[in-house]
């Protein structure tokens, strides 16, 4: 049996006293599905920075595609960001002067794979999600554009991890499962696995686990 792309164990994170992840385990397999869902404020956006190396203030067990994340350094830490995961926030975190196809290449202007086969690509993944490659900026654009515009530059590395925010938040229904429609597709195509912070019981049932977070700990929902 392979081992799993990121396995945490006992994963405690406090803020102010208060215990967001009290002794929370999590293991995601290889193009897996995993959606977590939970209460407003419960910690969702913290578990997801925890196990995305985006927070190293936390104790416990970390191994993300073999490494110990509390062993590694803050480059290799950097590393596992860039070539290992992609991200889509809550909030895009685009660069608002900078087009669609410039923002979305941005990962790779980073990780110095910026070739003519990467840029192909960027300008396949911005075509497939139905975005216009142009020089406007990504400021003028609508929320669910630059929703759709985030989630092409989280993909535009091959990321062997996705791990999403609330992806779908800016979006109606429809888009949202037109979104999800298309990101799946990738996914079964590239064989990336997703964890994704979600509402939406459409999107849920396409999930492979649901786990709920309350009280810190993850508690799987089964059928």
């Amino acid at each position: 049996m392979s081992k799993p792309l990121i396995d945490a164990q006992s994963i405690n994170k406090t803020f102010d006293r208060l215990k967001v992840l009290d002794g929370t385990n999590f293991t995601l397999s290889e193009g897996e599905f995993v959606a977590i869902t939970g209460k407003s404020g419960v910690g969702k956006s913290t578990l997801l920075g925890v196990l995305g190396a985006l927070d190293p203030a936390f104790t416990g067990k970390l191994i993300l595609n073999g490494v110990n994340a509390a062993e590694a350094t803050s480059v290799q830490l950097a590393e596992l960001r860039r070539e290992f995961m992609g991200f889509i926030f809550q909030d895009f975190h685009l660069l608002p002067n900078l087009s669609a196809f410039d923002n979305v290449l941005l990962p790779a202007v980073f990780c110095g794979t910026d070739t003519k086969s990467v840029r192909n690509d960027a300008a396949a993944i911005i075509s497939r999600l139905g975005l216009r490659n142009d020089n406007t900026p990504t400021r003028f654009l609508s929320r669910g554009e630059r929703q759709r515009v985030a989630s092409a530059r989280a993909l535009v590395n091959n990321p062997r991890v996705l791990m999403a925010d609330e992806p779908t938040a800016s979006l109606d229904e429809e888009s949202e499962e037109n979104l999800f429609d298309l990101l799946d597709s990738i996914r079964k195509e590239k064989g990336f696995a997703i964890i994704a912070v979600l509402h939406s019981k459409k999107i849920l049932s396409r999930a492979d686990r649901i786990l709920t977070l309350r009280e810190g700990i993850l508690h799987e929902k089964h059928a």
